[in-house]
């Protein structure tokens, strides 16, 4: 099975395409099918975010486009720009990905998120589109929702409790 084993970009028309959705756009290694049938391994060094655009380029000298799925996703308008970064703050501090925009910002369409930018003053519209949010604070990675933290901090306060509980023991 030929490899893609990097990632480029190229003027030249591609072999192939990809379509993904947003998730499915953070890999590392998996078999994948191209949307016109060519059949290749993923085998990148690292996990990263295939962006919208970007070859991977084949070992025998090929690229296979990869192309961001239209998703699910509601556009949010402010009234001005202090309220497109009060807006961006209650975003954030859900934990949501979003994709940012000079007078606009994109999410996944969520109707409880959808109510609350609405009770917020937004205008807010859903439609289909390409979902390409900003990456994560560490560097341009895939970003967890809020519900994947929200796990992550109930492991750590387990294991927290336990820990003071085992220290209560020894006291």
């Amino acid at each position: 099975m030929i490899h893609a084993t990097s990632i480029t970009h190229s003027h030249d028309a591609p072999a192939d395409t990809v379509t993904l959705s947003y998730d499915d756009r953070f890999r590392r290694r998996m078999v994948m099918r191209g949307d016109k049938g060519l059949e290749f391994l993923l085998d990148l060094p690292e996990a990263v975010q295939l962006q919208d655009g970007a070859d991977l380029l084949l070992t025998d000298g090929r690229h296979i486009r990869v192309i961001a799925a239209r998703e699910d996703v509601m556009q949010v308008i402010s009234k001005d720009p202090l309220h497109l970064m009060r807006t961006a703050w209650h975003i954030g501090n859900r934990h949501l990905s979003c994709e940012i925009h000079d007078a606009r910002l994109v999410l996944r369409f969520d109707h409880v998120i959808y109510d609350m930018l609405e009770k917020l003053g937004c205008e807010v519209t859903r439609l289909e589109a390409a979902f390409n949010p900003e990456g994560g604070a560490y560097g341009h990675g895939h970003t967890h929702g809020h519900a994947h933290e929200h796990e992550h901090e109930h492991e750590h306060e387990h294991e927290h409790q336990k820990a003071h509980s085992d220290e209560r023991a020894h006291d």
